[in-house]
Protein backbone atom coordinates (compact mmCIF):
# COMPACT_ATOMS: atom_id res chain seq x y z
CA UNK A 1 0.00 0.00 0.00
CA UNK A 2 2.85 2.07 0.83
CA UNK A 3 4.45 1.99 -3.36
CA UNK A 4 3.82 5.66 -3.71
CA UNK A 5 5.65 6.56 -0.46
CA UNK A 6 8.28 4.07 -1.17
CA UNK A 7 8.81 5.91 -4.50
CA UNK A 8 8.94 9.07 -2.93
CA UNK A 9 11.58 8.42 -0.41
CA UNK A 10 13.26 5.56 -1.03
CA UNK A 11 13.04 1.69 0.85
CA UNK A 12 16.01 2.60 3.68
CA UNK A 13 14.03 5.62 4.48
CA UNK A 14 10.85 4.14 3.88
CA UNK A 15 11.76 1.21 6.51
CA UNK A 16 13.35 3.91 8.73
CA UNK A 17 10.22 5.23 10.05
CA UNK A 18 8.12 2.60 9.46
CA UNK A 19 9.40 0.81 12.03
CA UNK A 20 9.20 3.30 14.59
CA UNK A 21 7.40 3.66 17.62
CA UNK A 22 5.53 6.56 18.02
CA UNK A 23 3.53 8.20 20.86
CA UNK A 24 0.14 10.50 20.42
CA UNK A 25 -1.49 12.18 22.89
CA UNK A 26 -4.80 13.41 21.88
CA UNK A 27 -7.16 12.53 18.86
CA UNK A 28 -9.16 15.34 18.90
CA UNK A 29 -9.00 18.22 15.55
CA UNK A 30 -5.32 17.79 15.93
CA UNK A 31 -4.44 14.45 17.12
CA UNK A 32 -7.05 12.94 14.63
CA UNK A 33 -5.65 14.12 11.23
CA UNK A 34 -2.10 13.58 12.56
CA UNK A 35 -2.94 9.89 13.03
CA UNK A 36 -4.45 9.32 10.25
CA UNK A 37 -1.29 11.03 8.27
CA UNK A 38 1.11 8.65 10.16
CA UNK A 39 -0.64 5.59 9.49
CA UNK A 40 -1.07 6.27 5.43
CA UNK A 41 2.57 7.25 5.30
CA UNK A 42 3.10 3.66 6.41
CA UNK A 43 4.42 3.81 10.10
CA UNK A 44 3.11 0.74 11.68
CA UNK A 45 3.72 0.89 15.78
CA UNK A 46 1.71 3.85 16.90
CA UNK A 47 0.33 4.18 20.98
CA UNK A 48 -2.70 6.38 21.00
CA UNK A 49 -3.72 8.10 24.32
CA UNK A 50 -7.79 9.79 24.64
CA UNK A 51 -9.95 9.07 27.04
CA UNK A 52 -12.78 10.99 25.42
CA UNK A 53 -15.82 9.98 23.26
CA UNK A 54 -17.34 11.54 19.91
CA UNK A 55 -19.88 14.16 20.34
CA UNK A 56 -21.81 16.13 17.89
CA UNK A 57 -19.73 19.48 18.59
CA UNK A 58 -16.95 17.30 17.11
CA UNK A 59 -18.23 16.55 14.08
CA UNK A 60 -16.90 20.17 12.36
CA UNK A 61 -13.44 19.60 12.66
CA UNK A 62 -12.48 15.76 13.90
CA UNK A 63 -11.79 13.01 11.31
CA UNK A 64 -12.98 9.75 13.02
CA UNK A 65 -16.43 11.70 14.29
CA UNK A 66 -19.29 10.73 12.31
CA UNK A 67 -22.82 10.17 12.93
CA UNK A 68 -21.87 6.26 13.41
CA UNK A 69 -19.21 7.22 15.87
CA UNK A 70 -21.32 9.70 18.96
CA UNK A 71 -20.63 8.17 21.70
CA UNK A 72 -18.35 6.02 20.71
CA UNK A 73 -14.31 5.99 22.06
CA UNK A 74 -12.22 7.99 20.06
CA UNK A 75 -9.35 5.50 20.39
CA UNK A 76 -10.92 2.69 19.52
CA UNK A 77 -12.64 4.46 16.30
CA UNK A 78 -9.28 5.43 15.26
CA UNK A 79 -7.98 1.79 15.82
CA UNK A 80 -10.55 0.75 13.57
CA UNK A 81 -10.11 3.30 10.98
CA UNK A 82 -6.21 2.66 11.25
CA UNK A 83 -7.14 -1.54 10.42
CA UNK A 84 -9.14 -0.48 7.69
CA UNK A 85 -5.92 1.77 5.96
CA UNK A 86 -3.09 -1.20 7.04
CA UNK A 87 -4.72 -4.42 8.34
CA UNK A 88 -0.41 -4.74 9.45
CA UNK A 89 -0.95 -1.77 12.31
CA UNK A 90 0.16 -2.49 15.37
CA UNK A 91 -1.76 -0.02 17.44
CA UNK A 92 -1.31 0.49 21.13
CA UNK A 93 -4.78 2.45 22.96
CA UNK A 94 -4.69 3.93 26.08
CA UNK A 95 -8.36 4.56 26.49
CA UNK A 96 -7.90 6.67 29.49
CA UNK A 97 -7.48 10.63 31.12
CA UNK A 98 -3.56 10.96 31.07
CA UNK A 99 -2.15 12.94 34.41
CA UNK A 100 1.26 14.55 34.76
CA UNK A 101 2.04 11.84 37.34
CA UNK A 102 2.28 9.56 34.83
CA UNK A 103 4.87 11.49 32.39
CA UNK A 104 7.82 9.72 33.43
CA UNK A 105 11.26 8.26 32.45
CA UNK A 106 9.56 4.38 32.17
CA UNK A 107 6.48 5.70 30.59
CA UNK A 108 8.22 7.10 27.69
CA UNK A 109 11.41 4.87 27.19
CA UNK A 110 9.30 2.67 24.75
CA UNK A 111 8.43 5.78 22.31
CA UNK A 112 10.95 6.72 19.57
CA UNK A 113 8.75 10.23 18.86
CA UNK A 114 5.67 11.84 21.18
CA UNK A 115 3.79 14.45 19.99
CA UNK A 116 1.20 16.48 21.75
CA UNK A 117 -1.81 16.87 20.16
CA UNK A 118 -3.86 17.29 24.12
CA UNK A 119 -5.24 20.15 25.42
CA UNK A 120 -4.30 19.60 29.36
CA UNK A 121 -1.71 22.57 30.19
CA UNK A 122 -0.48 20.41 33.22
CA UNK A 123 0.20 17.62 30.90
CA UNK A 124 1.81 19.62 27.85
CA UNK A 125 4.36 21.18 30.68
CA UNK A 126 5.14 18.10 32.28
CA UNK A 127 5.87 16.54 28.66
CA UNK A 128 7.98 19.28 27.56
CA UNK A 129 10.12 18.62 31.01
CA UNK A 130 10.11 15.41 31.01
CA UNK A 131 11.35 15.15 27.75
CA UNK A 132 13.52 17.79 27.54
CA UNK A 133 15.20 16.14 30.61
CA UNK A 134 15.35 12.79 28.66
CA UNK A 135 16.55 14.48 25.08
CA UNK A 136 13.44 12.06 23.86
CA UNK A 137 12.30 13.84 20.66
CA UNK A 138 8.85 15.59 21.31
CA UNK A 139 6.80 17.96 18.90
CA UNK A 140 3.66 19.86 20.29
CA UNK A 141 0.75 21.77 18.90
CA UNK A 142 -0.27 25.28 20.54
CA UNK A 143 -3.77 26.55 20.07
CA UNK A 144 -5.77 26.09 17.04
CA UNK A 145 -8.97 27.67 18.30
CA UNK A 146 -10.40 30.92 17.62
CA UNK A 147 -8.59 31.06 14.28
CA UNK A 148 -9.58 30.51 11.07
CA UNK A 149 -5.92 30.61 8.72
CA UNK A 150 -4.12 27.88 8.26
CA UNK A 151 -2.04 29.33 5.51
CA UNK A 152 -0.12 31.15 9.60
CA UNK A 153 0.42 27.23 11.03
CA UNK A 154 4.39 27.52 11.22
CA UNK A 155 6.82 25.02 12.85
CA UNK A 156 9.36 26.79 15.14
CA UNK A 157 10.62 26.14 18.85
CA UNK A 158 8.21 27.66 21.92
CA UNK A 159 10.61 30.16 22.55
CA UNK A 160 9.67 32.29 19.05
CA UNK A 161 6.24 31.50 19.78
CA UNK A 162 3.69 34.86 20.11
CA UNK A 163 0.13 35.56 19.49
CA UNK A 164 -0.90 32.27 21.32
CA UNK A 165 -2.12 32.29 24.85
CA UNK A 166 -1.32 28.51 25.52
CA UNK A 167 2.25 29.02 24.22
CA UNK A 168 2.45 31.98 26.95
CA UNK A 169 1.34 29.96 29.28
CA UNK A 170 3.76 27.15 28.74
CA UNK A 171 6.55 29.23 28.06
CA UNK A 172 6.43 30.92 30.75
CA UNK A 173 6.66 28.11 33.37
CA UNK A 174 10.32 27.04 32.13
CA UNK A 175 13.35 29.05 32.10
CA UNK A 176 15.90 26.02 30.43
CA UNK A 177 16.72 26.59 27.23
CA UNK A 178 16.38 22.84 26.27
CA UNK A 179 12.98 22.83 27.45
CA UNK A 180 12.56 26.15 25.13
CA UNK A 181 14.02 24.52 21.86
CA UNK A 182 11.15 22.12 22.00
CA UNK A 183 9.46 21.76 18.89
CA UNK A 184 6.03 23.39 18.22
CA UNK A 185 3.08 23.74 15.50
CA UNK A 186 1.50 27.58 16.29
CA UNK A 187 -0.42 30.46 14.37
CA UNK A 188 1.01 33.40 13.61
CA UNK A 189 -2.50 34.80 13.72
CA UNK A 190 -3.99 36.58 16.48
CA UNK A 191 -6.80 34.52 18.00
CA UNK A 192 -10.52 35.82 17.58
CA UNK A 193 -11.53 37.21 21.33
CA UNK A 194 -14.44 36.18 22.22
CA UNK A 195 -15.65 33.96 25.72
CA UNK A 196 -16.42 30.38 23.64
CA UNK A 197 -13.82 28.52 21.37
CA UNK A 198 -14.69 28.47 18.40
CA UNK A 199 -13.53 26.56 15.66
CA UNK A 200 -13.27 25.56 11.52
CA UNK A 201 -11.65 22.28 10.32
CA UNK A 202 -8.86 23.56 7.89
CA UNK A 203 -6.75 24.70 10.93
CA UNK A 204 -6.56 21.93 13.14
CA UNK A 205 -6.17 19.31 10.58
CA UNK A 206 -3.86 21.59 9.00
CA UNK A 207 -1.52 21.30 12.46
CA UNK A 208 -2.08 17.90 12.47
CA UNK A 209 -0.33 17.16 9.52
CA UNK A 210 2.62 19.63 9.74
CA UNK A 211 2.65 17.35 13.47
CA UNK A 212 3.06 14.36 11.39
CA UNK A 213 5.27 15.58 8.39
CA UNK A 214 8.00 16.88 10.96
CA UNK A 215 7.97 13.67 12.86
CA UNK A 216 8.57 11.48 9.48
CA UNK A 217 10.90 14.19 8.29
CA UNK A 218 12.96 14.42 10.91
CA UNK A 219 13.20 10.73 11.55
Amino acid sequence: MNERTIDLLGEEKFLRIQNCHILLIGLGGVGGYAFEALIRSGIKNITIVDFDTFEVSNLNRQIYALQKTLGKNKCEMAFFRAREINPNVSIQIWNQRLTKEQITSEFLAPFDYVIDACDDVMVKRALFLQCAFEKKKLISCMGTANRTHPEFLEITTLDKTYNDPLAKKIRNSFKSSSVLKTKVVWSRERPVKQKKLGTICSVPMSAGSLLASFVINDL
